[in-house]
């Protein structure tokens, strides 16, 4: 008896181990919140986006607080500022304030569709050359070659031409003659990490091509792209001024750059009647810039590790 209680072993108390809650993440750990803090401490970043903010806030809000038709006669032809109206009259005697806020719609419609139009048609193109490779590849890329070898304005003019001068045609014709040299970024990165590990691992789990594209692939490659996205917009309300300077646009809706091109005969003369539209696609294109790098530097990751 007393051998077996010898040969029974020993029952050892276990330590009981206290289960600490999981660390939660840090500000620091999220890419997306690392580049907002970056973007928010860029001075150009927020003066552009105090610029943007202003101009949509008087295009969105403006033609309500200050109800005057921008096409009609309200007074005798090039009045000047200072008087009423407050920033004086065009050549047929337009209200230029009243202009002016209901330009910025149809102008910055156009930039931020173009914009969009532009992102869509690049992105897959260069999506889909960057991951299949070989024939795809070399066939989209002709396609783009094409594309970019054009001129850009006389293109966009010739669309316009055959298709009518409608706020439509003009955004389908920016972003048609805009989208290769974001079809070649996309493309870029897209041959950059299509061969990583984490892209070769969600293959072999059985993810098929496009939910690699949309799913794995597109959003490692999207800084760049909405770096490029944003600095397009700049590039479409530009073209719109040029196209309506020319004549080009819908005669219909009032632009900035339709007030530059029916005022253009009289700008030494009647200077604010081409200044005033000038200086609001100076600010538009500015603000876009100041914004497209202050992105540029927020989601660049050797920027981000310095801060």
């Amino acid at each position: 008896m007393s051998a077996l209680v010898a040969a029974e072993p020993a029952v050892r108390p276990q330590p009981v181990r206290s289960e600490a809650a999981p660390p939660m993440p840090s500000p620091a750990a999220n890419p997306g919140l690392a580049a907002l803090r970056l973007f928010l401490r860029n001075p150009s970043g927020l003066l552009g986006s105090l610029i943007l903010i202003g101009l949509l806030f008087a295009a969105l809000a403006g033609p309500h607080l200050y109800g005057v038709d921008p096409f009609e006669i309200v007074g005798a032809p090039f009045q000047p500022p200072g008087g009423d109206p407050v920033l004086g009259t065009d050549y047929l005697g337009q209200d230029i304030l009243a202009a002016l806020l209901q330009g910025g719609r149809a102008t910055l419609l156009v930039g931020f569709s173009a914009a969009l139009l532009t992102v869509v048609i690049g992105v897959t193109f260069g999506a889909l050359a960057g991951f299949f490779g070989g024939r795809v590849d070399a066939a989209l890329m002709k396609v783009t070659e094409f594309f970019q070898v054009l001129p850009t304005l006389l293109f966009a003019m010739v669309l316009v031409t055959l298709f009518g001068q409608r706020i439509a045609i003009t955004t389908i014709a920016i972003g048609i003659v805009s989208w290769p040299p974001t079809a070649r970024l996309t493309r870029a990165e897209f041959l950059r990490l299509r061969g990583l590990d984490f892209v070769k691992a969600a293959r072999a789990a059985g993810a098929g091509p496009f939910y690699l594209i949309g799913r794995v692939i597109l959003p490692n490659a999207a800084p760049p792209i909405v770096v490029s996205a944003t600095l397009a917009i700049g590039t479409a309300v530009l073209f719109e001024g040029a196209l309506s300077f020319l004549g080009l646009g819908d005669p219909n809706v009032m632009s900035w750059g339709l007030m530059i091109g029916q005022n253009r005969a009289y700008a030494l003369e009647a200077w604010w009647t081409v200044l005033l539209p000038g200086a609001a696609i100076f600010l538009a294109v500015l603000g876009v810039s100041l914004v497209g790098d202050a992105v540029n530097d927020a989601v660049n990751p050797r920027l981000r590790k310095r801060s």
